[in-house]
């Protein structure tokens, strides 16, 4: 008997009901345990994704990531995703995370960052359809759960676009996990919801929508536009732990909850607890915690006060009096739902 024995498989064939379904995207060094068991407080997704498992010929299974699915305590299924391209080591370590409670093996096929692509894994597969279909048809034989891919729409241009949905299908993947840009686009621009459209009509999986879904009104149109099965959420849910709860009121007709600045600054305290596990210096927990407040303080006010002197703070007495300042002098005003435009969590990336 496996770990995996201990919990149901989810079953995917659920996703294709009318009432859409939320999941978490997998983002380094965010999506770990303690970012997890903390959203999940204040609206779980439905699915958990993990950090990407790198897979190479001398690699393990990390064991930081692997707390992930051992010590996950949100009663939501994890999804192990990993990122590699030697065929053998992929098997080897699908079958290791098997051993786990997960809810099935993911293949990130998306990474847009240099440093990943550059090593053809992540969203650099997408230049190399005959090696997608090595990879998926191992993994398929190899994997007796479900078996996912988190993808992008191509890498400079979408011109395998098809060729690679064909081979989503021939290898009876039970899901995929859609991002509407190329690799090239990385976060830039517009997401191109019509091709994931097309991936939803085109394939017998059910298909998550993923790209710039920042609140639940934007959810519900990418949902109208693309009648995908699900949303998938990313950077918005660090900004807005609260949006897997919103999408859920919006699906059902419901009325859209209102988080208030005095919520999000005790979502920061939170935040902040996760640190006080951590033994590292000062400079280091305030580094890491401005890392979520980037995020958060897009929704804080329009003229980005809250930004501009949160990234000035050297200290935890300096951040947390100008959280202080910013959240608590309004403590009952609407925080903004969607980002104010014009505030950038990630100025080099995004602007």
């Amino acid at each position: 008997m496996t770990l995996s024995d201990c919990i149901p498989v989810p079953d995917l064939s659920i996703l294709k009901l009318p009432a859409a379904l939320t999941a978490l995207a997998p983002m380094q060094d965010v999506t770990e345990i303690y970012f997890m068991n903390t959203i999940a407080e204040y609206g779980c997704p439905d699915y958990f994704f993990t950090e990407y498992f790198r897979v190479h010929g001398d690699s393990g299974v990390d064991k930081h990531i692997l707390r992930s699915i051992t010590e996950n305590i949100t009663n939501r299924p994890v999804f192990a995703q990993m990122i590699g391209e030697s065929i053998p080591d992929l098997v080897r370590t699908a079958k290791l995370l098997s051993q786990y409670p997960i809810a099935g093996i993911d293949l990130n096929m998306g990474c847009p960052a240099p440093r990943i692509y550059r090593k053809n894994v992540g969203g650099g597969l997408l230049r190399d359809p005959d090696k997608i279909d090595r990879i998926l048809g191992e993994l398929r034989s190899a994997v007796a759960g479900n078996l996912t891919v988190k993808m992008r729409i191509g890498f400079e241009d979408t011109s395998e676009f098809d060729r690679v949905l064909s081979l989503i299908d021939r290898h009876n993947i039970d899901l995929l996990s859609l991002h509407g840009r190329t690799v090239k686009e990385a976060y830039h621009g517009a997401v191109h919801y019509d091709l994931i459209a097309h991936a939803v009509q085109r394939l017998r999986c059910p298909v998550l929508a993923n790209g710039n879904v920042s609140s639940a009104a934007s959810a519900m149109a990418v949902l109208s536009q693309t009648q995908a099965a699900g949303i998938m959420v990313g950077r918005a849910a660090i900004r807005n732990p609260w949006i897997f709860k919103q999408i859920r009121e919006a699906v059902a007709g419901a009325a859209v909850s209102v988080v208030t600045l005095a919520e999000v600054r005790n979502y920061i305290d939170q935040l902040y607890r996760m640190q006080q596990v951590r033994a590292v210096p000062e400079k280091s927990r305030v580094s890491h915690l401005k890392m979520y407040l980037n995020y958060i303080g897009q929704g804080v006010d329009a003229a980005g006060v809250f930004l501009r002197d949160m990234r000035k703070a050297q200290t935890e007495a300096e951040l947390f009096g100008i959280c202080d300042r910013e959240l608590l002098s309004q403590p009952d005003r609407a925080f903004s739902p969607e980002p104010y435009q014009g505030l950038f969590a990630r100025p080099s990336c995004e602007a």
